[in-house]
């Protein structure tokens, strides 16, 4: 979130139209303001589409689903989480395009094209560090474009789908090894109420309470999001 301070704190007033000649590395004013209001409005989609959120959000659904509790916690408290711990991750590489993009174009320093560019190779570097080969492959040849020499010469509307294929793979891989030991006590409890008869009583009845005790003996919340962060962070 230092980032962001940052921003509110140090950036200067946008210059008025009459001085945009004389300062060309910056925008006018209104060019400004109609820049913020659209990056505003496609925020959330930016958000979900570069960033960790989307392999966060799915494996703390999998844990709500392994235990067998559906409403626990609640979808606002999963989601809060989720962005959280989305923003945790993500700090160090907003800081990296607020030193080298944002803030020499504030300075003047750079235009805005070229402080694209730097913001757009550093997001790109954390896609692609991300990425599976083979997911990016196949954008190449589903989009017909020349296969590049190097990775870092992909553009981002073939890394960034690319990415998202990628997280959703590594969040259901990761959510199928968290269901393990939780499908292994539901099949012990059942062939234990099987074999008393039990035909009667439904098993998640015995192996929910059961669940739930074991995750938090085990600290199932730490593991998880211990290994959340550091999938992402490696």
């Amino acid at each position: 979130m230092s980032f962001l301070a940052n921003i509110i704190q140090q950036s200067p007033a946008p210059i008025p139209l009459t001085d945009a000649l004389s300062n060309p590395g910056r925008l006018p004013a209104s060019l400004e303001i109609a820049l913020v209001l659209t990056l505003l409005a496609l925020a959330p989609a930016i958000f979900v589409s570069v960033t960790c959120f989307t392999r966060i959000v799915i494996v703390l659904s999998f844990v709500r689903r392994a235990i067998a509790i559906q409403e626990l916690p609640p979808n606002p408290v999963m989601i809060g989480l989720s962005l959280f711990l989305t923003l945790f991750v993500m700090a160090p590489t907003a800081n990296q395009i607020y030193d080298k993009a944002f803030t020499p174009y504030s300075e003047g320093k750079m235009s805005l094209p070229d402080a694209g560019k730097e913001g757009g190779a550093i997001l790109k570097n954390f896609l692609l560090h991300h990425t599976r080969d083979a997911d990016l492959a196949l954008f190449v040849e589903i989009s017909k474009s020349a296969r590049p020499e190097k990775r870092e010469d992909l553009d981002l509307r073939i890394v960034v789908p690319a990415f998202l294929i990628s997280e959703i793979k590594t969040a259901f891989t990761m959510g199928f090894l968290i269901f393990l030991p939780f499908i292994l006590i539901d099949l012990v409890v059942s062939a234990i109420l099987l074999s008393m008869g039990m035909f009667m009583l439904p098993p998640t009845m015995i192996s929910t309470p059961l669940k739930v005790l074991l995750f938090v003996l085990v600290d199932g919340w730490n593991l998880v999001i211990r290994s959340l962060v550091e999938s992402v962070q490696a």
